[in-house]
């Protein structure tokens, strides 16, 4: 994470979320000379009914205490939905903390139990959506489940699992703006800052969306992945969180196509019969 990540993470967030709205979407005239993309530092203090002069203190980190009439306006220019207000409003009631050791995350015994009872693919997610622990149908479901792995650095760097995403840009997309609310503002976090660091230098797409600031919700909803054996699945996905840990299940509308392949797959993981070529390795489930 950058240094001015760190020191006037609202300026960044500000000068961010003005490079996407157009001038169109502002109701603003484009003109031919335009040559930085979205609004102007001045067109946004105009819009906000403040100086520019101050909007100018408020990017460069020079005012970190906006009032909340201040983060209203701008949140309204800025065509921010409620979660990104919110979002918004942390930045500037944010105060700086002393750097904190990584605490380690543990999967309670009850999860481990829980996993192994559940009939879906089932998994336990630490904050930085490092996978904890899972249940054979996770892992047959895909191999990135098992214990050990980052789903977002999988989901950014692993050619297998951007094949199994259907639409592997917009998972992206959704990934890292869930990932930049998960840190909140635990940006000294060591596992953060190491994820963002190596992420950085490694994925041009994580790049390009980490340096939008968008920001998603940790919510359930629903995935459409092409398995190597059972073919394409339309799953639903519950995420529960559970003493800051989320359990992450994914099942499939009773008796639909999906549901039969969820069974079939269930049976191939039991029987370890099912085998999966990957880049040159066998894979048994």
């Amino acid at each position: 994470m950058s240094d001015d990540d760190h020191a006037n993470r609202l300026g960044g967030y500000l000068r961010a979320r003005r490079a996407l709205v157009t001038p169109d979407q502002a109701g603003l005239p484009a003109g031919a000379n335009r040559r930085v993309p979205g609004l102007r530092r001045e067109e946004v203090a105009m819009l906000a009914g403040i100086s520019a002069d101050y909007y100018l203190r408020l990017e460069r980190g020079r005012d970190k205490n906006p009032s909340l009439q201040v983060i209203q306006s701008l949140a309204r220019v800025l065509h921010l939905d409620e979660l990104e207000q919110e979002y918004l409003l942390g930045l500037a009631a944010s105060r700086p903390r002393p750097p904190r050791r990584r605490k380690p995350e543990r999967v309670p015994a009850r999860l481990h139990h829980l996993l192994a009872s559940v009939q879906v693919p089932a998994f336990v997610e630490g904050k930085a959506f490092d996978v904890l622990a899972s249940n054979p149908l996770a892992v047959a479901l895909s191999p990135r489940l098992q214990p050990g792995h980052n789903r977002l650095k999988s989901l950014l760097l692993d050619p297998e699992e951007q094949a199994f995403q259907q639409d592997w840009m917009r998972s992206a997309e959704a990934f890292v703006a869930a990932f930049r609310k998960s840190i909140g503002d635990d940006i000294d976090d060591p596992r953060f800052v190491e994820l963002v660091g190596e992420l950085s230098l490694s994925s041009e797409r994580f790049r390009s969306l980490w340096a939008r600031h968008d920001i998603r919700g940790l919510d359930g909803g629903t995935a459409d992945v092409t398995h190597p054996v059972v073919g394409e699945l339309h799953l639903h996905r519950d995420k529960l969180p559970v003493d800051g840990l989320l359990l992450v299940l994914y099942y499939a509308d009773q008796d639909s196509e999906s549901h039969e392949k969820l069974r079939l797959l269930a049976s191939l993981a039991e029987t370890g019969t099912a085998r999966v070529e990957t880049g040159g390795s066998d894979i048994r489930t």
